[in-house]
């Protein structure tokens, strides 16, 4: 019995545990549009599986550096646009920015 309930509040611990963690993974949509530039700044979004492209009306708003140490595996600058890997955030990024406008 003493078995059964370590058990038990071990898993529950292990399950808050997975949850805060999982909660903290995720991207901060809010600090990453700032780090475009702002929502006025961003033009036009797209997305290619991991990859999520923005388009900016001034390109030297956008903080590259912040961008990647919020989690951007790459980022490629073509003229006035963005392309950051993302991986799997990139499709939540994209309908964030568009319930913005």
């Amino acid at each position: 019995m003493e078995y059964i309930i370590i058990f038990i509040v071990l898993v529950i611990i292990l399950l808050a545990i997975l949850k805060a963690t999982k909660k903290d993974a995720g991207l901060d949509f809010n600090k990453l549009v700032e780090y475009l530039g702002g929502k006025e700044n961003i033009i036009e979004t797209s997305i290619n599986l991991s990859r999520f492209r923005a388009t900016l009306k001034d390109i030297s708003k956008a903080n590259k550096e912040g961008i990647q140490k919020l989690g951007a595996k790459g980022i490629v600058e073509i003229d006035n646009q963005l392309k950051i890997i993302l991986g799997p955030d990139s499709r939540q990024l994209k309908k964030y920015i568009d319930d913005l406008k």
